[in-house]
């Protein structure tokens, strides 16, 4: 499993924030069904005011530019749903020329606990 971790910003517009907070709560079948079909596990999105993060969990294989164009590609819904998305969205600071959704750089990670070993008691 891969995961992937993607931010980008809503315009300033508090109806389209609310807007596209609503199409989330009902996400389209067509566009669910397609991101299982190309890889995707599990998909959360958080949001601290206009800023939204995506965490993504995917197959192994799982390619971000060329598995997303095969989503959008597998239905109109689906290619529809991603044009309507994008009429909310604008880049972050620092993003790529063209994009959007921008890969996060991971700078920490903890892993699980690790219990310190207590010396025995004689």
């Amino acid at each position: 499993m891969n995961r992937h971790v993607l931010t980008l910003d809503l315009k300033d517009d508090p109806r389209g924030v609310a807007a596209y907070r609503r199409y989330h709560r009902a996400i389209w079948p067509e566009v669910r069904d397609s991101l299982r079909r190309v890889g995707v596990l599990r998909m959360d999105i958080y949001q601290l005011d206009r800023r939204l993060v995506m965490v993504m969990d995917t197959r192994k294989g799982f390619d971000l530019r060329r598995s997303f164009a095969a989503h959008v590609a597998s239905d109109p819904r689906c290619a529809e749903w991603e044009e309507l998305m994008k009429t909310f969205q604008q880049a972050p600071p620092g993003a790529p020329p063209g994009r959007l959704w921008t890969k996060m750089e991971r700078i920490f990670h903890l892993e699980g606990p690790r219990r310190a070993k207590r010396p025995r008691r004689q």
